[in-house]
């Protein structure tokens, strides 16, 4: 006696119809799909135009601890890589389905509705009131915020070094006097007389030192730039 073959789809159609009304299943299905992309706009909705929200109210059994980060810590990273940790209704870029889906998952698992989301960004990634690697967090109370998702291309790995100079007004003096010792250096000897030596050398350095200092501070008050401490949090280009 033959023992006939198994049909797999024969099977998965047989607890299908045990689980849901064969005749209304596409009925069903529209329904699911339909619930679905409305919770996808209410999420998208929150997103780009903002609920305000100072915490949401997690199960922390359910959280992943490597994802919880105070306040202070964000700030630090911010200010030594230039960024901002801005609402995420000021972010230009555009969100993936992929952080859309984690916020639909966390709702679904602490059985709530995330609102207050920050993100942490470059400048250029926000619409501020005058690609990089964004971050996507939910604020959970007490200063305490919950990372959800995280997506784009990493920073540049000199990037830390390259805003170090910008963090202070300390820090950005460092970096005019190392450009006009720079200079100086790059002056040829004897230009200005027959022999070098060291008077001639610090006339030279503070020449070049005020004439650096003038086109910083220049460039800084006509771009409306500021340092790495005030603008970490600012929603303003010009903070």
């Amino acid at each position: 006696m033959m023992i006939p073959k198994t049909n797999i789809e024969k099977k998965l159609t047989q607890l299908r119809d045990k689980q849901f009304d064969p005749g209304s299943w596409e009925l069903q299905v529209q329904a699911i799909f339909k619930e679905e992309n409305k919770k996808n706009d209410r999420i998208i909705n929150t997103l780009e135009n903002g609920v305000p929200a100072t915490e949401n109210h997690f199960i922390f059994d359910s959280l992943k601890s490597a994802n919880i980060y105070h306040i202070d810590q964000i700030k630090k990273i911010c200010i030594d890589y230039r960024l901002r940790f801005l609402d995420s209704k000021y972010f230009k870029g555009k969100l993936p389905e992929e952080a859309v889906s984690k916020v639909k998952d966390l709702e679904k698992i602490h059985q709530i509705e995330l609102k207050g989301f920050k993100i942490i960004a470059p400048s250029k990634l926000f619409k501020l009131a005058n690609a990089d690697d964004p971050l996507l967090f939910a604020p959970m109370g007490n200063d305490y915020y919950y990372l959800i998702h995280k997506w784009g291309d990493d920073l540049h790995p000199f990037r830390k070094l390259m805003m170090w100079f910008f963090k202070s007004f300390e820090n950005l003096l460092i970096l005019t006097f190392l450009v006009s010792l720079l200079i100086t250096f790059m002056v040829p000897q004897g230009l200005f007389s027959k022999e070098s030596n060291t008077s001639e050398f610090i006339m030279i350095f503070l020449f070049m030192f005020k004439s650096v200092a003038a086109v910083v501070l220049f460039y800084g008050f006509a771009l409306g730039k500021n340092f790495n401490t005030a603008i970490w949090d600012s929603k303003y280009f010009n903070a």
